[in-house]
């Protein structure tokens, strides 16, 4: 439990230092057993103390401690609750990648590191309303075979087996969006065929980066 707590410190100090969220926004989650441990509302990433986090019970929501949960709270578990492989939750507002996507440009794979880290694709969702049963649903259902998710209007929702692996698929999402931004602007980007993903799809030199980011560090 302290382990987990302290991670979370670390993930939400470095979601602030890499600019993928400003003052209380954002929120993060990580998973244990049948434990989440969430951001309280409020509070700014950076400064949660290791006793903050918000202790929920998965299956039956019990909540330990007086501090409120992030109001995103039923998206976070309806996460972990679709998908058991996954570990960690982390939902940003990073400022290029909004104004894309917000744009209604998605971003699309056209070097290695997308596609190895991020996936073949990364879906889009049309604007709904945070916090609450909507923004749930709208997540889980793109979460069940993406590993990111963007939100018009609003930001991007990156998952993982570890905070690690999730905090480098947001902070790759960003970079990803200002990659493109800066493309877009300067001309035409050659995109990747499907034929060149599945190629990066099967290269065993990816399979050993990947392997880890699922380790805890």
């Amino acid at each position: 439990m302290e382990k987990i707590r302290k991670e979370l410190c670390k993930y939400g100090k470095l979601i602030l230092e890499k600019n993928l969220a400003a003052g209380p926004g954002g929120n993060i989650s990580a998973r244990e057993g049948d434990f989440v441990y969430l951001s309280p509302s409020g509070f700014s990433l950076d400064e949660i103390l290791p006793e903050q986090w918000v202790k929920i019970h998965l299956k039956t929501g019990k909540q330990y401690g007086e501090l409120k949960p992030t109001c995103e709270i039923s998206m976070h578990l309806g996460c972990y609750i679709e998908r058991p492989d996954i570990r960690a939750v982390i939902h940003t507002h990073p400022p290029i990648t909004l104004g894309l996507v917000s744009a209604g440009i998605t971003l699309k794979p056209f070097y290695p590191d997308f596609v190895a880290i991020l996936g073949s694709e990364i879906p889009l969702v049309d604007y709904v309303v945070p916090a609450g049963e909507e923004i749930r649903q709208a997540v889980v259902e793109q979460v069940r075979k993406h590993n990111v998710v963007l939100l018009k209007n609003h930001g991007a929702v990156s998952v993982g087996e570890t905070l690690r692996e999730a905090f480098t698929r947001a902070w790759m999402t960003e970079e990803t969006a200002k990659m493109q931004a800066t493309g877009m602007a300067l001309g035409k980007i050659r995109y990747f065929t499907k034929k060149e993903i599945k190629e990066i799809e099967n290269l065993k030199a990816e399979d050993y980066r990947k392997m880890l980011l699922k380790k805890m560090k």
